[in-house]
């Protein structure tokens, strides 16, 4: 038995990282002697609403499908979506069947918290906010939770092996358990010795709220670091808050008033965009964690629409392959990929794979710079 409870690479390539019907599904066609050729399209929706979603989890989706005898169409990473197709399969059935359980996961999950990601990000967009969700999830899926953060333009995150992954680094400072190793009201030592531990590309940001009054701590850490202190951090258990936009408006006038106004105030603990919108004039940065990580995963799902050329759809779906537009307005437009799209319509869905080789690069700056632009011109959270 493995040591942790984790599917593995492996089972996810092979395809054994999938629901057991679609094994039954193999079994039976190839029984039959069938294999038809297919097109199959992911959707959320069918038609647009107004209500879009970041789209992310592509780089996982190619690697899925690559060395398969497949050609897959799809948006790019980055790119906000309302109905419609946000990636389109064409091949023999067989080639996919059993990998659609991966697929939908992939697109499915890191959708979810680049959608939330940009929540934050668009509810205070002149503010450092960072992914403190890693967390609140499996261990395994760490790096999904941060790269989609980075997408959506969140500054940075806090998980060392999703680092790694992503070659980023990781930053943070320090926990209350550091605080509280020290001693109730042995807050200096602690504040001190980090600074004197750490090394000096490490920000200087002293949590101030770990046994006493928000504004004391702070000024007790400005009077023990002075001018090293870069910010102070005030994370505030929800149950002792009470107003936290007006703590934060306190400590940021008695920083001013003992001339320490370029020390930057970090506020976190349990923060969504609402809160952001409410305090991004008084705080300078923010950690973000649940909202991001605790995301529902976008409500994806694989149809075929067309079988041996012709259109064909379930109940409920809509036939024939499709191609979706980003209109000069900012606006969305689904139609049947063989007919002209609306004047001035950019076609979404591009090349991904080609004859089962993966014929786009994967840039994950370019990719929140077009997620960015996205939101602008979609008017995201607006």
């Amino acid at each position: 038995m493995p040591p942790f409870d984790i599917v593995g690479p492996e089972a996810i390539r092979t395809g054994t990282a999938t629901d057991a019907y679609f094994l039954r599904t193999e079994t039976t066609l190839r029984h039959a002697d069938r294999n038809p050729r297919v097109v199959a399209e992911v959707t959320a929706d069918q038609f647009p609403d107004g209500d879009f979603e970041l789209f992310a989890g592509v780089k996982d989706a190619a690697t899925l499908l690559s060395g398969r005898d497949v050609d897959v169409d799809a948006m790019c990473e980055g790119q906000l979506f309302d109905g419609g197709p946000v990636l389109r399969i064409e091949g023999s059935y067989l080639e996919f069947a059993r990998f659609e359980t991966s697929l939908l996961g992939f697109l499915s999950h890191a959708s979810g918290m680049a959608t939330a990601a940009m929540e934050a990000r668009r509810a205070a967009p002149e503010s450092t906010v960072l992914s403190f969700g890693a967390r609140h999830v499996h261990p395994s899926i760490a790096a999904v939770v941060e790269r989609s953060a980075l997408l959506a333009g969140l500054d940075g995150f806090s998980h060392v092996a999703a680092g790694e992954v992503l070659g980023r680094e990781a930053g943070g400072t320090m926990p209350h358990a550091l605080v509280i190793c020290f001693g109730r009201g042995n807050q200096e030592a602690a504040w001190r010795s980090f600074d004197e531990a750490v090394g000096p590309e490490v920000p200087r940001v002293a949590l101030c709220d770990t046994y006493g009054d928000e504004v004391d701590e702070v000024l007790r850490a400005v009077e023990t670091l002075g001018d090293d202190l870069d910010s102070v951090r005030i994370d505030t258990t929800g149950s002792r808050r009470g107003d936290f936009r007006h703590i934060i408006r306190e400590i940021r006038w008695e920083l001013d008033a003992r001339g320490y106004g370029d020390v930057d105030v970090f506020a976190s603990g349990g923060l969504g965009p609402e809160a952001l919108r409410s305090l991004r004039d008084v705080a300078d940065g923010f950690g973000v964690g649940g909202h991001v990580s605790n995301a529902d995963p976008v409500d994806f799902a694989l149809d075929i629409v067309e079988i041996e050329g012709e259109p064909a759809a379930k109940r409920g779906k809509l036939s024939g392959a499709k191609q979706a537009y980003r209109t000069p307005d900012g606006g969305h437009h689904v139609g049947l990929a063989a007919r002209e799209g609306p004047s001035g319509g950019e076609p979404l869905l591009e090349p991904l794979i080609r004859d089962g080789e993966v014929v786009r690069e994967f840039d994950l700056d370019a990719a929140t710079e077009r997620a960015l632009a996205d939101a602008s011109a979609t008017g995201f959270g607006s």
